[in-house]
């Protein structure tokens, strides 16, 4: 066989290689180190990409406590804020276009930014410190939420309002059901259906 044979044939499998699949993301398993877990599991976020990842217990105690490390451990407990106190003129401060949205301090530039689910994912919007910090004065709870991992999530759709202390995993969650479920310009009945079970889970515990 001549060389320009066995360049011509390495070329051909190249190409071909092109077209095999991955293996897939194996579910049940840790994606950090392939640990078997169970349905309720550890989550991490990569503080970067702002990635979840599901993680093990030993992967997330290893890798999760650190403010230095890449990843961050996300909490589980989700806490109704039943005082929390937010009067119309200060929501309209914070130029949020829809009733429905998540607040989140990042350690990396240590500003708080809106964001809030659409048909096209994960929209951000831009919030001036000065009508945040007079929301932090009437709640000073917020002071105590962990940097990326947890977020003041906001549902005022429905009349009754409500306020939690979300993990930032259950925010992510609420912008897939929004993208994956809205149809046309309203969203239809489904999309506020699946709203509706989400947040009665999350009252739920």
């Amino acid at each position: 066989m001549n060389a320009e044979t066995e360049i011509s044939k390495r070329g051909a499998l190249a190409t071909l290689q092109q077209f095999v699949r991955k293996p897939e993301r194996r579910p049940g398993v840790c994606e950090l180190c392939a640990a078997p877990m169970g349905a309720k599991h550890q989550h991490l976020l990569e503080i970067e990409k702002r990635h979840v990842i599901c993680s093990c217990d030993s992967c997330a105690v290893l890798l999760g406590g650190n403010t230095r490390q890449r990843y961050r451990r996300i909490p589980r407990d989700i806490v109704r804020l039943h005082d929390f106190r937010m009067d119309d003129e200060q929501w309209t401060g914070l130029s949020v276009p829809i009733d429905l949205a998540f607040f989140v301090r990042s350690s990396t530039c240590d500003l708080v930014t809106a964001h809030y689910p659409s048909p096209a994912g994960l929209m951000e919007s831009s919030l001036t410190l000065e009508c945040w910090n007079v929301v932090v004065q009437r709640n000073p709870v917020l002071r105590q939420f962990a940097p990326d991992v947890e977020a003041l999530l906001v549902n005022r759709v429905a009349e009754n309002r409500q306020y939690y202390r979300a993990p930032i995993d259950q925010c992510f969650r609420l912008v897939g059901i929004v993208r994956r479920h809205w149809y046309g310009i309203s969203g239809e009945t489904e999309v506020w259906k699946e709203i509706n079970q989400f947040f009665q889970e999350l009252n739920e515990g």
